[in-house]
């Protein structure tokens, strides 16, 4: 017996999915990430019309780009409310979450209204907060967008970042469910 013959297809387009959103969705989850909140400044025009200094979002989809120059990356829905922020602002903060900060990262996935409330940070050189306790910070230019599906992709080109000098574990969050890491024998 031979090969299986293989029609051929045009290998210069990608050929529609064999799944559903909800099969993706998933898939995809099975995938552990850390966990962060990106943070920056509310317009002025939204301040002045009694909206909070600054807003925050949780976001899972914090990537390493580049060393040289040095890049991260991150996506946000396009349906967000606070996409216009993060778009049209010149510079953000990635915070990466520990365990510990749990309640910090639902805070900032759910809740409306002034997110920062209580809650303990200080003020980067561009005046961006960084929250208490992240293991790891970056403060990024706002280097480029891209639109791709229903999501916007922002490249940031880091000018400033620091790591949390403690032993916690970073909150990590794969399958619907967040936990840590635990060190494997080996």
């Amino acid at each position: 017996m031979g090969m299986p013959e293989i029609p051929p297809r045009d290998l210069g387009q990608a050929a529609s999915p064999d799944f559903d959103a909800l099969h993706f969705r998933r898939t995809l989850s099975q995938f552990a990430t850390g966990v962060t909140i990106i943070t920056t400044r509310t317009s002025a025009a939204a301040v002045a019309a009694g909206a909070p200094p600054f807003i925050g979002m949780t976001a899972s989809s914090f990537n390493s780009v580049s060393l040289d120059p040095p890049l991260v990356l991150w996506s946000m829905a396009m349906r967000a409310n606070s996409l216009p922020m993060f778009r049209d602002g010149s510079h953000y903060i990635v915070n990466v979450l520990s365990a510990s900060q749990l309640d910090l990262c639902k805070r900032f996935a759910t809740l409306k209204g002034d997110r920062f409330a209580g809650v303990d940070y200080r003020l980067s050189e561009n005046g961006l907060p960084v929250l208490k306790n992240a293991l790891a910070w970056f403060e990024c230019h706002n280097r480029s967008r891209y639109d791709e599906g229903d999501h916007v992709i922002f490249v940031g080109e880091v000018e400033r970042c620091g790591v949390l000098e403690s032993h916690e574990p970073p909150l990590i969050f794969q399958n619907g469910i967040f936990s840590t890491t635990t060190p494997l024998e080996g």
